[in-house]
Protein backbone atom coordinates (compact mmCIF):
# COMPACT_ATOMS: atom_id res chain seq x y z
CA UNK A 1 0.00 0.00 0.00
CA UNK A 2 1.20 3.49 -0.89
CA UNK A 3 1.05 6.04 1.94
CA UNK A 4 -0.42 8.96 -0.01
CA UNK A 5 -0.27 11.40 2.91
CA UNK A 6 3.37 10.61 3.61
CA UNK A 7 4.33 11.26 -0.01
CA UNK A 8 2.31 14.49 -0.08
CA UNK A 9 4.05 15.65 3.10
CA UNK A 10 7.47 14.93 1.60
CA UNK A 11 6.73 17.13 -1.41
CA UNK A 12 5.03 19.81 0.67
CA UNK A 13 8.04 20.05 2.99
CA UNK A 14 10.40 20.22 0.02
CA UNK A 15 8.43 23.18 -1.35
CA UNK A 16 8.24 24.96 2.02
CA UNK A 17 11.94 24.46 2.76
CA UNK A 18 13.05 25.05 -0.87
CA UNK A 19 15.13 21.86 -0.67
CA UNK A 20 14.89 19.19 -3.39
CA UNK A 21 14.13 15.55 -2.70
CA UNK A 22 14.73 12.34 -4.62
CA UNK A 23 12.00 11.15 -6.96
CA UNK A 24 9.23 9.55 -4.92
CA UNK A 25 9.13 6.56 -7.26
CA UNK A 26 12.74 5.67 -6.41
CA UNK A 27 11.50 4.28 -3.09
CA UNK A 28 7.80 3.81 -3.72
CA UNK A 29 6.62 2.93 -7.22
CA UNK A 30 3.04 4.07 -7.89
CA UNK A 31 0.69 4.63 -10.81
CA UNK A 32 -0.91 7.73 -12.30
CA UNK A 33 -4.14 7.38 -10.31
CA UNK A 34 -2.15 7.30 -7.09
CA UNK A 35 -0.08 10.25 -8.30
CA UNK A 36 -3.20 12.38 -8.62
CA UNK A 37 -4.25 11.28 -5.11
CA UNK A 38 -0.88 12.53 -3.82
CA UNK A 39 -1.40 15.79 -5.73
CA UNK A 40 -4.80 16.35 -4.16
CA UNK A 41 -3.47 15.52 -0.70
CA UNK A 42 -0.77 18.13 -1.20
CA UNK A 43 -3.33 20.72 -2.28
CA UNK A 44 -5.45 19.91 0.78
CA UNK A 45 -2.43 20.69 2.97
CA UNK A 46 -2.20 24.08 1.32
CA UNK A 47 -5.92 24.68 1.77
CA UNK A 48 -5.67 23.87 5.46
CA UNK A 49 -3.06 26.62 5.69
CA UNK A 50 -5.61 29.06 4.25
CA UNK A 51 -4.90 28.96 0.52
CA UNK A 52 -7.86 29.04 -1.86
CA UNK A 53 -8.20 27.20 -5.15
CA UNK A 54 -7.69 29.62 -8.02
CA UNK A 55 -7.70 27.48 -11.15
CA UNK A 56 -6.09 24.76 -13.22
CA UNK A 57 -2.77 24.51 -15.02
CA UNK A 58 -2.14 22.20 -17.91
CA UNK A 59 1.03 20.29 -18.70
CA UNK A 60 2.47 18.19 -21.53
CA UNK A 61 0.47 20.23 -24.02
CA UNK A 62 2.94 19.71 -26.85
CA UNK A 63 2.92 16.52 -28.90
CA UNK A 64 6.70 16.31 -28.59
CA UNK A 65 6.51 16.34 -24.78
CA UNK A 66 3.78 13.69 -24.79
CA UNK A 67 5.94 11.48 -26.98
CA UNK A 68 8.98 12.09 -24.76
CA UNK A 69 7.06 11.05 -21.64
CA UNK A 70 5.27 8.17 -23.36
CA UNK A 71 1.75 9.48 -22.78
CA UNK A 72 -1.20 10.22 -25.01
CA UNK A 73 -2.97 12.81 -22.86
CA UNK A 74 -2.14 16.03 -21.08
CA UNK A 75 -1.58 16.25 -17.34
CA UNK A 76 -2.95 18.90 -15.02
CA UNK A 77 -2.41 20.52 -11.66
CA UNK A 78 -4.22 22.99 -9.43
CA UNK A 79 -3.48 26.65 -8.82
CA UNK A 80 -4.02 28.46 -5.52
CA UNK A 81 -4.24 32.15 -4.72
CA UNK A 82 -0.84 31.98 -2.98
CA UNK A 83 0.76 31.10 -6.33
CA UNK A 84 -0.58 34.22 -8.04
CA UNK A 85 2.13 36.81 -8.63
CA UNK A 86 1.27 40.47 -9.17
CA UNK A 87 4.67 41.91 -10.00
CA UNK A 88 7.54 40.04 -8.32
CA UNK A 89 8.68 36.50 -7.62
CA UNK A 90 11.02 35.79 -4.72
CA UNK A 91 13.15 33.08 -6.30
CA UNK A 92 14.88 32.43 -2.96
CA UNK A 93 11.65 30.63 -1.99
CA UNK A 94 12.06 28.24 -4.93
CA UNK A 95 14.47 25.42 -5.75
CA UNK A 96 15.28 25.73 -9.44
CA UNK A 97 12.64 28.00 -11.00
CA UNK A 98 11.94 28.15 -14.70
CA UNK A 99 9.55 30.45 -16.54
CA UNK A 100 7.44 29.91 -19.65
CA UNK A 101 4.89 31.94 -21.66
CA UNK A 102 1.23 31.00 -21.38
CA UNK A 103 -2.25 31.72 -22.64
CA UNK A 104 -4.60 32.29 -19.68
CA UNK A 105 -8.37 31.98 -19.65
CA UNK A 106 -10.73 33.57 -17.11
CA UNK A 107 -13.76 31.47 -16.15
CA UNK A 108 -16.90 33.56 -15.74
CA UNK A 109 -19.40 30.99 -14.56
CA UNK A 110 -19.45 27.48 -13.16
CA UNK A 111 -18.55 24.87 -15.76
CA UNK A 112 -20.64 21.72 -15.61
CA UNK A 113 -19.41 20.07 -18.81
CA UNK A 114 -16.34 20.20 -21.02
CA UNK A 115 -18.53 21.17 -23.96
CA UNK A 116 -19.71 24.28 -22.12
CA UNK A 117 -16.33 25.59 -21.02
CA UNK A 118 -15.62 27.89 -23.97
CA UNK A 119 -18.94 29.71 -23.52
CA UNK A 120 -18.07 30.17 -19.82
CA UNK A 121 -14.85 32.06 -20.62
CA UNK A 122 -15.11 35.82 -20.05
CA UNK A 123 -11.51 36.80 -20.72
CA UNK A 124 -8.25 35.75 -22.34
CA UNK A 125 -4.79 37.09 -21.56
CA UNK A 126 -1.12 36.53 -22.09
CA UNK A 127 0.47 35.02 -19.01
CA UNK A 128 3.47 33.27 -17.55
CA UNK A 129 4.04 30.29 -15.31
CA UNK A 130 6.99 29.73 -13.03
CA UNK A 131 7.72 26.03 -12.74
CA UNK A 132 9.70 24.57 -9.85
CA UNK A 133 10.02 20.81 -9.62
CA UNK A 134 10.58 19.70 -6.07
CA UNK A 135 12.80 16.87 -7.34
CA UNK A 136 16.56 16.87 -7.44
CA UNK A 137 17.99 18.03 -10.79
CA UNK A 138 14.47 18.68 -12.15
CA UNK A 139 14.24 14.99 -13.11
CA UNK A 140 11.11 12.90 -12.68
CA UNK A 141 8.86 10.18 -14.06
CA UNK A 142 5.27 10.77 -15.14
CA UNK A 143 3.77 9.76 -11.75
CA UNK A 144 6.37 11.87 -9.94
CA UNK A 145 5.54 15.08 -11.80
CA UNK A 146 1.79 14.58 -11.42
CA UNK A 147 2.21 14.00 -7.68
CA UNK A 148 4.25 17.22 -7.58
CA UNK A 149 1.25 19.18 -8.87
CA UNK A 150 2.73 19.31 -12.37
CA UNK A 151 5.64 21.45 -11.06
CA UNK A 152 3.34 24.41 -10.35
CA UNK A 153 4.95 27.24 -8.37
CA UNK A 154 3.86 30.76 -9.43
CA UNK A 155 1.83 32.35 -12.21
CA UNK A 156 0.66 35.70 -13.49
CA UNK A 157 -1.22 37.28 -16.38
CA UNK A 158 -1.72 40.57 -18.14
CA UNK A 159 -4.86 42.56 -18.91
CA UNK A 160 -7.95 40.57 -19.80
CA UNK A 161 -9.35 40.82 -23.32
CA UNK A 162 -12.72 39.76 -24.65
CA UNK A 163 -12.67 36.08 -25.67
CA UNK A 164 -11.56 35.59 -29.24
CA UNK A 165 -9.60 33.20 -31.42
CA UNK A 166 -6.09 32.79 -30.01
CA UNK A 167 -5.28 29.61 -31.92
CA UNK A 168 -2.20 31.03 -33.62
CA UNK A 169 -0.85 34.18 -32.03
CA UNK A 170 2.82 35.05 -31.72
CA UNK A 171 4.40 35.00 -28.26
CA UNK A 172 7.67 36.56 -27.18
CA UNK A 173 9.40 36.13 -23.83
CA UNK A 174 12.23 38.48 -22.88
CA UNK A 175 14.55 38.50 -19.87
CA UNK A 176 16.26 41.84 -19.20
CA UNK A 177 15.20 43.00 -22.66
CA UNK A 178 16.77 40.05 -24.43
CA UNK A 179 14.50 37.65 -26.36
CA UNK A 180 14.83 34.17 -24.85
CA UNK A 181 11.86 32.37 -26.41
CA UNK A 182 9.53 32.97 -29.34
CA UNK A 183 6.67 30.79 -30.43
CA UNK A 184 3.02 30.50 -31.32
CA UNK A 185 0.01 29.61 -29.25
CA UNK A 186 -0.59 26.90 -31.87
CA UNK A 187 2.12 24.91 -30.07
CA UNK A 188 -0.45 24.34 -27.33
CA UNK A 189 -2.24 21.25 -28.72
CA UNK A 190 -2.64 23.07 -32.04
CA UNK A 191 -5.07 25.48 -30.35
CA UNK A 192 -5.18 26.51 -26.66
CA UNK A 193 -8.96 25.98 -26.74
CA UNK A 194 -8.28 22.24 -26.89
CA UNK A 195 -6.29 22.53 -23.69
CA UNK A 196 -9.10 24.54 -22.12
CA UNK A 197 -11.58 21.78 -22.93
CA UNK A 198 -9.18 19.18 -21.57
CA UNK A 199 -8.89 21.16 -18.33
CA UNK A 200 -12.65 21.05 -17.88
CA UNK A 201 -12.79 17.35 -18.77
CA UNK A 202 -10.06 16.35 -16.34
CA UNK A 203 -11.31 18.56 -13.51
CA UNK A 204 -14.86 17.27 -13.85
CA UNK A 205 -13.56 13.71 -13.97
CA UNK A 206 -11.87 14.38 -10.62
CA UNK A 207 -15.04 15.80 -9.09
CA UNK A 208 -14.16 19.49 -9.50
CA UNK A 209 -16.13 22.12 -11.40
CA UNK A 210 -14.27 25.10 -12.84
CA UNK A 211 -15.53 28.01 -10.74
CA UNK A 212 -16.23 31.67 -11.57
CA UNK A 213 -13.01 33.65 -11.18
CA UNK A 214 -10.76 30.64 -11.75
CA UNK A 215 -7.88 30.80 -14.19
CA UNK A 216 -6.94 28.11 -16.69
CA UNK A 217 -3.33 28.17 -17.85
CA UNK A 218 -3.49 26.40 -21.19
CA UNK A 219 0.13 25.23 -21.24
CA UNK A 220 3.49 26.33 -22.49
CA UNK A 221 3.90 27.72 -25.98
CA UNK A 222 7.70 27.33 -25.74
CA UNK A 223 10.25 25.54 -23.62
CA UNK A 224 10.74 26.91 -20.10
CA UNK A 225 13.97 28.76 -19.32
CA UNK A 226 15.80 29.19 -15.99
CA UNK A 227 14.60 32.17 -13.97
CA UNK A 228 17.54 33.92 -12.26
CA UNK A 229 17.51 36.33 -9.33
CA UNK A 230 17.47 40.02 -10.23
CA UNK A 231 15.79 39.53 -13.59
CA UNK A 232 13.02 41.36 -15.43
CA UNK A 233 10.73 39.12 -17.48
CA UNK A 234 8.25 40.31 -20.07
CA UNK A 235 5.90 38.09 -22.06
CA UNK A 236 4.11 39.65 -25.03
CA UNK A 237 1.27 38.15 -27.04
CA UNK A 238 0.13 39.53 -30.39
CA UNK A 239 -3.08 41.43 -29.74
CA UNK A 240 -2.97 40.64 -26.03
CA UNK A 241 -0.42 43.13 -24.75
CA UNK A 242 2.16 42.00 -22.23
CA UNK A 243 2.78 40.95 -18.65
CA UNK A 244 5.91 41.69 -16.66
CA UNK A 245 7.48 40.28 -13.51
CA UNK A 246 10.74 40.86 -11.66
CA UNK A 247 12.76 38.56 -9.40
Amino acid sequence: MVDVDMLAERLDKAARDALPVAKLTERTPFDVATAYAVQRAGIERRRRRGELLAGVKMGFTSRAKMAQMGVDDVIWGLLTDAMLTESAVDVSELIHPRVEPEIAYLIGREVRSAAAVESAVTGVAVGFEVLDSRYRDFKFTLPDVIADNASAARFGFGAWHAPHDVSNIGLLMEIDGRPVQTGSSAAILGDPARSLRAAARLALGAGLKLEPGWIVLAGAATAAVPLPKGAHVRVTGAGLGSVEVTT
